[in-house]
């Protein structure tokens, strides 16, 4: 399978930015080459390299490449799509985030082996007492962990992203057995079977995305919870009367502004919600949204540029 390897010029600060409009037109994988990675691991003092070249440690404005993997019959048609985030990404981030030249390429590349590179790198991560797992390595989970496992083609939503394991460590503290817990934007379907693994009795999950309905019922099964999780290709719930005692949306601040006149009424009252996917330009815009529908912000979390709130209703 052939496909156009989509390549934008960022920075550090802006390369999750531009991985986040990517994983909307894309499930065939996202790459950061970001020389700061290298140098922050070695900086750890717990991963060493033989040799390093003494200048990596100086760098501090490099060109951060973030690539895109698109097939080649639909590619011109996701490309200028995002081209038209980048431009709106820009004049929204204009001197809050350094994004850097913004500057696109792309190629032609023979893709048949690319989902087997990425399987070869994607390893168990450990969120609290849940690990997500590619569903082609076997894990046997310690004592209190709950195994998350998720196949080698999925949606926005693996546990690597700061967004997704945010709110994976915000509902570690939010689900009570017994519980009903909302998705809006569930993406592979994470965050609602993991709501199940922690003891929910009923997830719903929502995705305006085809291909992410398609790879959040597959999750579902994949992890037996189908029968606990209703999975439906909408912007949110259609039956206003089913309510839940936590919501999650890991989306963008902007939907999540926009959504905040519908979300708090899937929301029981005392009930959790958590949101995340908010760089810090937009966040005091979000918080002053839900606070305005009567919900109070309990937590706030970051990770790199990326915030999530945790509000009571």
């Amino acid at each position: 399978m052939k496909f156009i390897e989509f390549t934008v010029h960022t920075t550090t600060e802006g390369s999750e930015l531009v991985s986040d409009i990517f994983w909307n037109y894309t499930n065939y994988g996202v790459t950061i080459c970001d020389v700061n990675d290298i140098v922050a691991l070695q900086n750890d003092k717990r991963t060493f390299w033989d040799y390093m070249d003494d200048d990596l440690t100086a760098v501090q404005d490099s060109d951060v490449l973030v690539k895109c993997f698109l097939p080649v019959d639909i590619a011109d048609e996701n490309i200028r799509s995002i081209v038209s985030d980048l431009n709106e990404l820009s004049e929204r981030a204009r001197g809050s985030v350094r994004l850097g030249s913004l500057e696109t390429g792309r190629r032609e590349i023979d893709g048949d082996d690319w989902i087997d590179v990425w399987k070869k790198h994607f390893r168990p991560i450990h969120i609290g007492k849940i690990v997500v797992c590619p569903e082609w390595i076997p894990y046997e989970p310690q004592e209190g962990e709950q195994v998350v496992k998720l196949d080698s083609n999925m949606a926005f939503g693996t546990g690597e992203h700061e967004t997704t394991s945010m709110c994976l460590e915000l509902l570690q503290g939010a689900v009570k057995a017994g519980d009903t817990v909302i998705d809006v934007g569930c993406g592979s379907g994470i965050l609602g079977i993991a709501a199940v693994k922690l003891g929910a009795k009923k997830a719903y999950l929502t995705d305006i995305d085809y291909v992410a309905v398609r790879s959040a019922e597959h999750n579902s099964e994949l992890n037996g919870t189908a029968d606990r999780t209703v999975i439906a290709l909408s912007n949110l719930l259609d039956d206003a009367k089913i309510a839940g005692e936590v919501m999650t949306a890991n989306i963008t601040a902007d939907i999540l502004c926009a959504l905040s006149e519908s979300i708090p009424e899937n929301l029981k009252e005392g009930g959790t919600l958590i949101l995340s996917g908010i760089i810090e330009s937009k966040l005091a815009q979000v918080v002053a949204a839900y606070e305005s529908k009567g919900l109070a912000l309990q937590k706030q979390l970051r990770k790199g540029e990326w915030f999530a709130l945790l509000f009571k209703r």
